[in-house]
């Protein structure tokens, strides 16, 4: 199983941290594409999409690695009717299958080798039901032949990206100004990764290319697109 980068100090701060992030648009869109069914939510988190989705009236199941996180979702209200198994996304498996799967806020970066992202693919395609769709939002990377990239300098946050294009990776620094005005030093590790490539992922998962957009109102994917929101579908039997 992967170490768990978002322990208790980062789930103390994420809901703040993430508080400017869209939400309605990206609910509508996976609403519409649940099609009323059960939905399964890899990185579930602490329950920024997974709340609003139930309070539509979807039944909502999450996989995640944190303990913490999941404890953050489950404080909240209405968190005690989202259903919640700890696990690596890539291969923990849970009962039942759904007619959506999803995995948001770059989260399939986390995964860090090309192995663990195709699992990743073939777990989400092993929950869906014949015709049911699984949806990914990642940043398209910004790599110009720069080690380190500056990608957020505000006053509560800091945060610079350090890649690795040997290995297509990169570790992400954040320096968070705290409560008390102190900053804290957080990092991850990263596997970045291209629209074409996932769309080889999925087919060797069995899915699709069924949509693509450049973010979750459905503008266009095009070549100066920064982020992909992208729906890859499960056939129908």
């Amino acid at each position: 199983m992967p170490e768990d980068y978002f322990g208790e100090d980062v789930a103390a701060d994420y809901d703040e941290s993430t508080a400017g992030m869209p939400v309605e648009p990206v609910v509508d869109f996976l609403v519409d594409r649940a099609r009323g069914g059960p939905v399964l939510e890899l990185a579930v988190g602490t329950g920024r999409i997974a709340l609003p989705l139930a309070a539509r009236g979807l039944r909502v199941h999450g996989i995640d690695l944190s303990e913490a996180m999941v404890a953050k979702l489950r404080a909240k209200p209405g968190g005690d009717e989202i259903q919640v198994t700890v696990g690596d996304i890539a291969t923990t498996h849970v009962d039942g299958t759904f007619t959506l799967a999803y995995l948001v806020y770059n989260t399939i970066q986390n995964l860090t080798t090309q192995a663990a992202q195709v699992a990743c693919f073939e777990n989400a395609a092993a929950h869906l039901e014949p015709g049911g769709c699984f949806v990914i939002e990642v940043g398209i990377p910004d790599v110009k032949g720069e080690r380190l990239r500056i990608f957020d300098f505000g006053e509560r946050h800091i945060g610079i990206d350090e890649y690795d294009f040997a290995a297509q990776g990169l570790i992400s620094h954040h320096y968070t100004r705290g409560k008390d005005g102190t900053f804290r030093y957080g990092w991850g590790p990263f596997r970045y990764v291209w629209p074409s490539e996932l769309d080889l992922m999925a087919r060797i998962a069995g899915m699709a290319p069924l949509e693509r957009y450049s973010d979750w109102n459905g503008e266009p994917f095009t070549s100066a697109s920064e982020k992909l929101v992208g729906v890859w579908e499960k056939p129908a039997a």
